[in-house]
């Protein structure tokens, strides 16, 4: 309850979300009332979830971005254009890894501005092929990555 009155600012909004008196909101935060009835702990849980989970999300992506990054989990088709002799026939991989901030940072950041899908799948392909295929720089110079098909993908941070 002390959440819903903080984050609507103060005990008249709060009762308004949830459909009760202000003084109904006034006895659970001084203590008169303790247990909810279900309907109302069902409202009261619904309106914390809403407001409480975009601070969480938010909180998670600018760790991500700053310290954490993000691992990505992916069954997709990568194709690869590379020195001659070697083949570029697309295939299909199951890849796990993480990618450190400045990448998490770049599709958070074009994500939020609302970046089309191709140009999430290219910086996602970006990362994938510097960190997984060219392990920072220290194996197949010259490789271009492109991930031609998604069959699934995961980001946690």
């Amino acid at each position: 309850m002390r959440f819903l009155v903080k984050s609507t600012r103060g005990t008249r909004a709060a009762a308004e979300a949830l459909g009760v008196p202000q003084r109904t909101v006034e006895r659970y935060l001084t203590g008169q009332i303790k247990t909810p009835h279900p309907d109302l702990a069902a409202r009261l849980a619904d309106e914390v979830c809403r407001r409480w989970q975009p601070r969480v999300r938010e909180r998670a992506k600018r760790q991500a971005a700053i310290t954490g990054g993000i691992t990505i989990e992916t069954r997709a088709r990568f194709g690869f254009t590379a020195a001659p002799g070697t083949t570029g026939d697309a295939r299909i991989r199951l890849i796990t890894q993480h990618l450190p901030p400045d990448y998490a940072a770049r599709l958070l950041d074009a994500h939020a501005a609302g970046a089309p899908d191709q140009q999430l799948r290219e910086m996602a392909a970006e990362g994938l092929q510097e960190i997984y295929f060219k392990d920072r720089g220290r194996r197949a110079p010259g490789l271009q990555v492109a991930l031609t098909g998604i069959d699934y993908i995961e980001l946690d941070f």
